[in-house]
């Protein structure tokens, strides 16, 4: 049974990295699942010598899971009259928790357009008597930070973010799935009215709004709809809300034309080049300094060996490297002290993990980037 107590370990650090990096809802999901599984050890072996020390840890998640649930709030909206159908929205009440601009090693010239397009305009409307963008695109690689650069701008701004998937839009109901998005669009339009900056992110937008050679009716439907609300916020009315639309997607070739002209800003969020690679182990590994010496740690020679390695691939090696030298640890009771970091220590992590990012698909964002890219 002490496979329980290895999977609610694996819980654990899936979801302190997920709160880490921002990602509320997802660390709440891990945070529960490690919950559920050091309890159910806990009653088979109440008496176990660490029992009070997971006990300890039940107690320290749920504190976290129920803080995490007061910034990570649901807006339920109904549906028709007679339906009982109703869609949830995930609502980010930051104010301001969270990483921000300064937090992220990488992504300059992302950050750099993001101020222009989203900061900026929220800061000095008085300066865009002609509007300013709406719609904003991001794509690239998967795990180079589309997604945490986009919760990083909602804390920049003190934004309202709103995730949107699928699961939020779709409906069994005929008619219903495209009555769901004016909703949205009509909370949304609420919020922004209070002088309060919103955003409606799209992580995986493609999966939304892609054009299929055999798509039925009900989804060209919901992708008008979409459309029509998204240019609805040029109307008098709305165009000097502070209301955005940012989409994320690691496949900007599968959108609908139509769909990427209404996003005036499309960005690319690229690879870590070499500099930005030797910058994230700077970090990562600064912060296993607290425990551990790493001063022997060859930082050149691990950027030199990560071509092709995502933002996100960097992390992982430094975590298990970190879980290595804790299983280390363990496995001698405690009685081998903390010993020094070394470079082969990252470099056995690197051999066993390959890059998530294929060359081709490099070159695939760079000639959409020529075509389409909108910085």
């Amino acid at each position: 049974m002490y496979y329980l107590v290895e999977k609610a370990t694996e819980y654990a650090n899936l979801a302190v990295a997920a709160d880490r990096k921002g990602d509320y809802e997802k660390a709440i999901k891990y945070y529960r699942a490690a919950i559920d599984l050091f309890s159910k050890y806990l009653k088979l072996y109440p008496d176990n010598s660490m029992a009070d020390f997971y006990r300890g840890l039940i107690r320290k998640y749920r504190v976290r899971v129920r803080t995490l649930e007061q910034t990570l709030n649901r807006v339920s909206i109904g549906g028709d009259r007679g339906r009982s159908e109703e869609i949830e929205l995930y609502v980010f009440n930051r104010g301001g928790n969270g990483p921000r601009f300064k937090d992220l090693v990488d992504l300059d010239d992302v950050k750099r357009a993001l101020r222009r397009a989203v900061i900026y305009p929220i800061r000095s409307p008085h300066l865009y008597p002609l509007g300013w963008p709406r719609g904003i695109l991001l794509f690239g690689p998967p795990g180079c930070g589309k997604t945490l650069i986009s919760i990083a701008l909602a804390n920049e701004v003190g934004a309202i973010m709103i995730n949107i998937s699928p699961a939020t839009i779709m409906s069994k109901w005929l008619g219903e799935a495209e009555k769901n998005v004016a909703r949205i669009f009509k909370k949304a339009r609420e919020m922004a009215s209070k002088n309060r900056p919103v955003i409606l992110f799209i992580d995986e937008v493609d999966a939304l709004f892609q054009e299929y050679s055999d798509e039925i009716g009900g989804e060209k439907r919901v992708r008008n709809q979409f459309l029509m609300e998204m240019d609805g916020l040029k109307a008098k009315e709305d165009y000097k809300l502070p209301l955005f639309v940012i989409g994320a997607t690691n496949k900007p070739w599968k959108l609908d034309i139509g769909f990427i002209r209404r996003f005036d800003k499309r960005i690319y969020v690229p690879p870590p080049d070499r500099e930005v690679r030797k910058k994230l182990f700077e970090h990562y590994i600064s912060r296993l300094s607290k425990t551990y010496d790493v001063s022997g740690v060859d930082i050149e020679r691990l950027a030199d060996m990560t071509e092709n390695y995502s933002s996100d691939d960097i992390f992982k090696i430094v975590r298990e490297v970190q879980s290595n030298l804790a299983e280390e640890y363990n496995e001698k009771n405690g009685d081998g002290g903390r010993r020094v970091i070394s470079t082969e220590d990252f470099i056995e992590v690197i051999k066993m993990r390959k890059p998530s990012i294929d060359p081709q698909m490099i070159e695939n964002y760079r000639v959409w980037n020529e075509k389409y890219g909108a910085q």
